[in-house]
């Protein structure tokens, strides 16, 4: 006969056992979780839309580490309307996640015979629609799983494009999973100066083929063709045309695209682009997010002589207004912000002012680890104060968070350590570059 603890551990040990959100170790940080929110929702869950369920069961567990219960519950029971409308079915494999994510609410909430009810559908499920073998999980969980992976870090999208193989292996007829493990190989390797090795072209060829549909899919194609030296431009244009006329959405192509004319047209052209897209949406946010990132481009790789004034306030107002539209998410914006206006006419008291107010603020050690390595950059670019730069660079460097940031403050420093030991230990000095060594993408 079980004791009282063993009663009261069953449930919990069931609930270990699930394959779902809240057992893979997704643990963000606050300031993650929010913008994995405004991720989220820039995607849109417009009618159609293949991954609707999926974005609406991270949602739910987004909103849930967010202590957003209510909301959690809303959008968990949405992601369930959402699977069973797009497959024509009230039931199947794909509901297993959403069902364990629904029985860890339940629980958390104190709701144990709702959580019960929910571990016996997952049983129900597992025993109608078995994986391969006790050491897999099914298709449909593989590809869940996978897909929520790759809003995560770098290494998270190797293990994405993994977890989306193994579901192929299953069922190979699977199209959307096909081109989100290419994209998910292509986002690993996004800051490789010679672009994915000739059998990843070759794999992201035949997606292409299977899914011509998408136009995301398309424009990385093309960026990495561009990469190898093909001349891409007209493709560039007729996609260009292509991707205005469909529904607004992060899954678009379209801040893939606009980089793409930064990096092998002009970044004027990406300008107009972005412009003309919100013209015609002027109410959608992300239209408003991608436009400033477009002068952002134009200002911080400015070469020939002096910057229009115009630009420049037309840059400003654009991050004030995606600061504004992105409260809860804005540093990264900020810190753009404070680096339009030092690169502008009179503007280094400013930034100056915006950089000492972000210093003084509570961050998470990330945050504050990616603001060192940007003010240690904006020190040594802007206002040439090499030593207190490097200072920043150590401070960031310092912070045991794994990330681009503190990966380019040690860069730094090792090149200044290995300049000074070239000159016999001589003190002071200063590091070439430039600004291409931030995250010009975010």
């Amino acid at each position: 006969m079980m004791s009282a603890s063993q009663r009261q551990s069953a449930p919990e040990s069931k609930l270990e056992s699930l394959q779902c959100h809240f057992t893979w170790d997704l643990d963000p940080s606050r300031s993650k979780l929010l913008r994995l929110k405004d991720k989220l929702e820039d995607i849109g869950t417009e009618q159609g839309n293949i991954w609707m369920g999926h974005i609406y069961n991270l949602q739910g567990f987004v909103q849930y580490q967010l202590g957003s219960m209510e909301e959690a519950r809303r959008l968990l029971s949405r992601a369930t309307e959402a699977f069973n409308q797009l497959r024509h079915a009230d039931k199947g494999p794909w509901l297993v996640v959403n069902y364990g994510n629904l029985a860890w609410l339940h629980h958390h909430q104190g709701e144990e015979e709702e959580s019960q009810a929910y571990l016996l559908k997952v049983d129900a499920l597992m025993k109608e629609y078995p994986p391969p073998s006790e050491d897999e999980l099914h298709a449909e969980v593989y590809a869940e799983k996978a897909w929520t992976l790759m809003k995560f870090s770098k290494d998270q999208k190797l293990l994405a494009a993994d977890y989306f193989q193994r579901a192929l292996r299953m069922q190979p007829d699977r199209v959307e999973w096909q081109t989100s493990r290419v994209i998910a190989l292509v986002s690993a390797n996004k800051h490789s100066e010679t672009g994915v090795d000739p059998d990843v072209l070759e794999q992201m060829k035949m997606a292409k083929e299977q899914d011509p549909e998408n136009l995301s899919l398309a424009v990385h194609y093309l960026e990495q063709r561009a990469r190898k030296g093909e001349w891409i431009q007209d493709e560039a244009r007729d996609l260009t045309s292509k991707i205005l006329v469909n529904p607004v959405s992060s899954y678009s192509g379209l801040k893939a695209l606009l980089r793409l004319y930064r990096q092998h047209l002009s970044v004027d052209e990406a300008m107009d682009v972005a412009e003309e897209a919100l013209r015609d949406h002027p109410e959608e946010r992300y239209l408003t997010r991608c436009t400033a990132l477009c002068y952002k481009w134009k200002i911080i790789f400015f070469r020939d002589g002096r910057l229009k004034q115009s630009v420049v306030d037309r840059a400003v107002s654009l991050y004030e207004e995606v600061i504004s539209l992105y409260p809860h998410a804005s540093l990264g914006k900020k810190i753009d912000l404070a680096n339009i206006h030092a690169k502008s006419s009179g503007g280094l008291a400013k930034a100056e002012e915006m950089y000492k107010e972000l210093l003084e603020s509570d961050l998470e050690p990330a945050d504050k680890q990616m603001l060192y390595n940007c003010y240690a950059k904006y020190l040594h670019f802007d206002r040439q104060q090499h030593r207190l730069s490097l200072q920043y660079h150590q401070r960031a460097a310092d912070i045991p968070e794994q990330s681009f940031f503190r990966d380019n403050s040690v860069r730094v420093l090792e090149r200044i350590k290995e300049r000074r030991g070239n000159r016999g230990g001589s003190r002071g000095g200063s590091y070439r570059g430039s600004h291409r060594g931030s995250r010009m993408d975010r």
